[in-house]
């Protein structure tokens, strides 16, 4: 089983649309995963458009045993979400002993899937060190942005520090350039810059796609909403990289 947060300190980074869209990807391919939003506005649970009876929050806060609160979401696509009680259950779990480990305490017995997708909010929190010590792979989408460069360094620092206080292994399995528009100088420049900085690392890039961000309203993936665009073509071409970088 592979467990990998996908994460940014910066929003609008195309991150959820990340997880659901890779998610429902790796299920195409024959894979179970499990999608957990760590994200205090859910909105990976909206965007795959299921209202659970049991949350992210009565996981940490122990009120209910794990498999309780996963819920199905699509074929051989499952989650734990979130909705307006993950902030109050992040305030509860900071009190708690272990408090960085109580998401890996509380799955520690999770076999049931080949991949986790850990959608993980935008901000340095204690819900994303929990993610980070959960997980053993991130996956780093960056839009074509130079302030999304800034957050990139901040999750580089946080990483390095989970991994020498923990003794951990943590590592970045890709970098994905989001938004990317080639007829854009931004574009071109931030993609060299992350070029330069993780050599070896980066992912096909996903194209701006207007049908991305339809589909979310829709509650679809992009492989049911618009499964010949060119997101989709991205997000097949990751799907299918993620899967490479797993038989390394």
């Amino acid at each position: 089983m592979r467990k990998l947060s996908i994460i940014n300190y910066k929003g609008g980074t195309g991150k959820t649309s990340t997880v659901v869209n890779l998610a429902h990807g790796l299920a195409l391919k024959g894979h179970r995963v499990l999608v957990i939003d760590m994200d205090p506005q859910g909105s990976a649970t909206y965007h795959l458009g299921v209202s659970p009876k049991y949350t992210l929050y009565d996981l940490l806060l122990d009120h209910q045993d794990y498999k309780e609160c996963i819920h199905p979401a699509r074929d051989r696509v499952s989650l734990i979400g979130s909705n307006e009680r993950t902030f109050p259950a992040a305030m509860l779990v900071s009190k708690m002993k272990n408090r960085e480990q109580v998401l890996k305490k509380r799955l520690e017995h999770l076999k049931e899937f080949d991949y986790v997708l850990v959608d993980s909010g935008p901000s340095i929190s204690l819900l994303n060190q929990n993610a980070l010590l959960f997980s053993e792979e991130v996956l780093l989408p960056v839009s074509m942005d130079y302030l999304a460069l800034v957050g990139v360094k901040q999750i580089l620092k946080n990483i390095q520090i989970v991994n020498k206080i923990f003794s951990k292994q943590l590592k970045i399995n890709k970098v994905i350039p989001t938004f990317y528009d080639k007829r854009n100088k931004k574009s071109k420049d931030v993609l060299e810059s992350l070029h330069r900085v993780f050599p070896g690392l980066i992912s096909v890039s996903i194209r701006y796609s207007v049908s991305i961000a339809e589909a979310a309203g829709y509650k679809q993936t992009i492989f049911e909403y618009a499964p010949h665009s060119r997101g989709a073509e991205d997000y097949l071409n990751l799907t299918k990289e993620v899967l490479r970088n797993g038989q390394r």
